[in-house]
């Protein structure tokens, strides 16, 4: 039967633009498992943001199909803005509708990420950060210090915001025109806490669903490889809370 014969005219549903950002240094063993798993059914494209690698990331980036933005200048956040300048260069009418923001050491489960943008496209909220605390966590993946750090960071937020929030996780979806008002400016590890804190202080409607969390399937960890790494991130978060509150 062909739609004139049906009677009716089939609906055509127009799926969000979707980017999918991963800043990346030092991941040329773990990043193709992070891209081999994230589904070309929802991503439109996915910009891997290379904060000076001095192995092959941007290669392996290339060949598995992502575009790559350079920034040498080192630090999460650094990574992170440098792949919005990406989009924000783009035509208007080609910017994502979407940005949805994981780590490329495989530690999340990209196949997870139609869950991870379900309270947007489904409830109309503004951002959705995924929980590791509500999912399930391999062992070892977080070291205790890193574990209280994530404790304590939505702890503040919840007393001085009254957001509530149970984890920082990496893997999260926000509206790209929200994500452009925030002022987001960062340049190391409090990004993620400052992005909370910022859609809690603009009255952001937020969400949480629980994801898995496993341990990183190569390479050093940035923060938890070293003492001095996991005291300088928990330092550095807790001190952008404060920041932004005053």
């Amino acid at each position: 039967m062909n739609r004139s014969d049906s009677g009716c005219e089939l609906k055509m549903i127009q799926k969000p633009r979707i980017d999918v950002l991963i800043p990346a240094w030092n991941e040329e063993k773990a990043l193709p498992f992070v891209l081999a798993e994230l589904s070309k059914d929802w991503v439109r494209q996915v910009i891997v943001c290379d904060n000076g690698s001095t192995d092959r990331t941007s290669e392996v980036a290339k060949m598995a199909g992502a575009i790559v933005v350079s920034q040498p200048e080192r630090g999460y956040g650094n990574a992170c803005l440098a792949g919005m300048r990406y989009l924000e260069n783009l035509a208007p009418s080609e910017q994502p509708e979407i940005v949805v923001f994981l780590d490329g050491d495989y530690s999340d489960f990209p196949e997870e990420l139609p869950n991870v943008v379900a309270p947007i496209l489904n409830e109309g909220k503004d951002m959705v950060i995924g929980s590791r605390r509500l999912g399930g966590m391999e062992p070892g993946a977080m070291t205790l210090p890193q574990r209280f750090g994530n404790w304590l960071a939505p702890a503040l937020i919840r007393l001085f915001y009254g957001y509530k929030f149970s984890d920082l996780g990496p893997f999260r979806a926000i509206r790209w025109d929200k994500l452009k008002s925030m002022g987001m400016a960062d340049k190391n590890f409090g990004w993620t806490v400052e992005m909370q804190v910022r859609a809690a202080k603009l009255k952001f409607k937020c969400a949480e669903v629980p994801v898995r969390y496993r341990k990183r399937a190569a390479g050093h960890s940035k923060v938890s490889g070293t003492i001095r790494g996991a005291v300088m991130a928990g330092w550095k978060i807790v001190t952008t809370i404060f920041r932004l509150l005053f």
